[in-house]
């Protein structure tokens, strides 16, 4: 996969990236940060999330924002629950549409943004390069125990014929090894996670995640990790972050990625 970054001011911080791809098919990603968008206080600037006590209007304005700068028609994006459940696309939408109790996406239309929310918790997002097939993944701690990772790798195979070794993959910029502290991990994680224990209580959740990417058959060198920390970063909304200073209010980041034509890059 080629990433580079764009070269707008207002979004600046953007990771823009297109996978490998054949001929005649082409797959964009994005990866925002916070800066670029209308948001003010706690939102400030690029704040995508609509149940976070933002404005409707800065939060729509976002999002277009959003689209103009990956060129695409639509974003996708689930009110995220911290489950199991995968919601597949089968028909082209012509605006965003949210759905509701999902925390992954998955279809094979183009033109439409897969749309994860995040503040801390990961966006992995996937590339079928021969099905020409797409998902977006939206996994916290709670997704990484549930193993929703490989079970949407389960759901292409089933429902689009994908092959796992032939999905490409990028981890976006999430809880990094320097700041997933947990305290209570004997209670909250399976035993088996302690082998990606960095430092007392301290877990890499990058290579959790690369490790359940493999397990379900990618091949390792088609996946690639951010690495960027969005709780030690100020370019990137947090949770953590935000809790830590009193109160928790905070924006959401997105990552997106979508199939494209050349006729609308």
């Amino acid at each position: 996969m080629v990433t580079r970054i764009i070269n707008s001011t207002a979004l600046q911080k953007t990771g823009i990236g297109d996978f490998i791809a054949p001929p005649g098919v082409r797959c964009r990603y994005g990866m925002f940060a916070r800066h670029g968008g209308v948001s003010s206080g706690p939102y400030a600037s690029l704040n995508i999330g609509v149940h976070v006590g933002d404005q409707p209007q800065a939060v729509a304005t976002n999002r277009q924002l959003v689209r103009e700068t990956l060129h695409i028609s639509a974003l996708l994006s689930a009110r995220q629950v911290h489950g199991q459940g995968v919601y597949c696309l089968v028909e082209p939408i012509s605006e965003d549409r949210e759905v509701d109790g999902f925390d992954a996406l998955v279809t094979n239309i183009e033109g439409v943004g897969l749309t994860i929310q995040q503040a801390d918790c990961q966006a992995v997002l996937l590339f079928d390069p021969q099905r020409g097939v797409i998902a977006a993944i939206h996994c916290g701690w709670r997704g990484s125990v549930m193993q929703i990772v490989p079970q949407v790798v389960e759901v292409m195979a089933r429902n689009y014929g994908t092959n796992a070794a032939d999905l490409q993959a990028v981890i976006s910029p999430s809880l990094g090894p320097c700041c997933a502290e947990f305290v209570n991990f004997r209670s909250e994680l399976p035993a088996d996670f302690q082998q990606f224990m960095v430092r007392d209580n301290y877990f890499d959740f990058w290579r959790i995640t690369q490790a359940q990417l493999t397990s379900a058959g990618v091949a390792e060198a088609h996946i690639r990790t951010a690495g960027h920390c969005t709780c030690c970063s100020d370019d990137y909304f947090s949770y953590r972050r935000a809790t830590r200073q009193g109160g928790g209010q905070t924006g959401r980041n997105c990552s997106v990625i979508a199939l494209v034509t050349s006729l609308i890059l």
